[in-house]
């Protein structure tokens, strides 16, 4: 098993209800995850992956069952299978963090992709065939702005009644930075208008590495208050951290309608190194916060030391999240049971 999984009865303590059944569980679940992606709907955790020459998609009872889920088993608390394999040559190598989103009553799976050559990374949307994500996705179209420019990592922000992609691009057609753009959907798999810069790597923490790199975002939504939680420096660095973005200002398409955190808000450890591309979840009642990411044990790792590592989180007054540190292997957390 990726991570010791132990089921126990705590009585009495505040804000539970007594007999409530809880899960430890080690943080760090599996040895290999890169780029994790998890939602809660309808009772059940999603993980979202690339593997197997494709998408992978696992429905499980309790959120440290992802780390199981990479042998793609079928059994009582896991169902693991592969949901994607490419239908278009162009669009068949360096298949790179998908996402699960489940929006106007579908599933899509936003992916890159590329033939072979990195410059030419696009962003797919995949539409579920069925109600069900395990009966597999079709690909529906190439999410892209009008300058079509390299793309990768795209991400939904749904605020205002309206929703927005987001994803790391170039601003030109080589690589010189990993930016971030925003902008508005006409569809799950259609861009309306032009895209808008909201971030590049300027800050020294963001800096670390040839290209510099801006990638990851991900929607973090609290009470309202809407942040955008990216990834900053090279990736195959020890100084991968994430950083903050916060709405201050009313439309997410203004620049300057976005603040960014000065310090990276979780950032190496000299026992972690390299964490980054977080997604976040709850807990079953939604009264807790975990953050699901990749990190290296061990520098100079690189992409090739990658571990799934899941850690709960705070909020709080202002409903910023308080992340802490990243802690160490072997850090037991606690999740209340899924019920369901």
């Amino acid at each position: 098993m990726a991570a010791f999984i132990m089921t126990m009865m705590l009585f009495g303590l505040p804000g539970m209800g007594t007999g409530e059944q809880m899960i430890e569980f080690n943080n760090k679940l599996a040895e290999s995850g890169n780029d994790p992606w998890v939602v809660f709907q309808d009772g059940a955790y999603y993980y979202c992956w690339s593997g197997y020459g494709g998408v992978c998609v696992a429905r499980v009872r309790n959120l440290p069952d992802i780390g199981d889920a990479y042998l793609l088993p079928e059994n009582e608390t896991i169902q693991a299978r592969l949901v994607w394999t490419p239908e278009d040559s162009r669009y068949s190598k360096e298949i790179w963090a998908p996402e699960m989103h489940f929006l106007d009553g579908k599933w899509y799976i936003y992916v890159a992709a590329d033939d072979g050559n990195n410059d030419h990374h696009r962003m797919l949307c995949l539409e579920a065939r069925t109600d069900d994500p395990l009966d597999g996705f079709v690909q529906k179209g190439i999410v892209r702005a009008r300058n079509n420019r390299w793309a990768i990592d795209g991400t939904i922000l749904e605020y205002g009644g309206k929703r927005y992609f987001i994803w790391s691009g170039w601003d030109r057609d080589e690589n010189v930075a990993q930016n971030l753009y925003i902008a508005e959907m006409e569809n799950p798999w259609t861009i309306r208008g032009n895209r808008v810069l909201i971030s590049r790597p300027e800050l020294p923490w963001e800096c670390v590495g040839d290209p510099l790199v801006n990638e990851g975002p991900t929607a973090l939504v609290l009470n309202g208050k809407v942040h955008i939680i990216y990834s900053a420096s090279g990736s195959w660095t020890d100084d991968y951290c994430l950083g903050m973005l916060t709405l201050t200002g009313d439309d997410p398409l203004l620049r300057n309608a976005w603040t960014k955190s000065e310090q990276p808000v979780f950032r190496k450890t000299d026992q972690v190194f390299g964490p980054g591309h977080a997604s976040f979840t709850t807990s079953p009642d939604g009264s807790r916060h975990y953050m699901a990411y990749h990190a290296n044990e061990e520098s100079g790792s690189s992409w090739g030391g990658r571990k799934l590592w899941v850690q709960e989180f705070t909020v709080d007054a202002q409903n910023d999240p308080v992340f802490g540190t990243p802690l160490p292997a072997g850090s037991m957390q606690t999740i209340p049971a899924n019920g369901t």
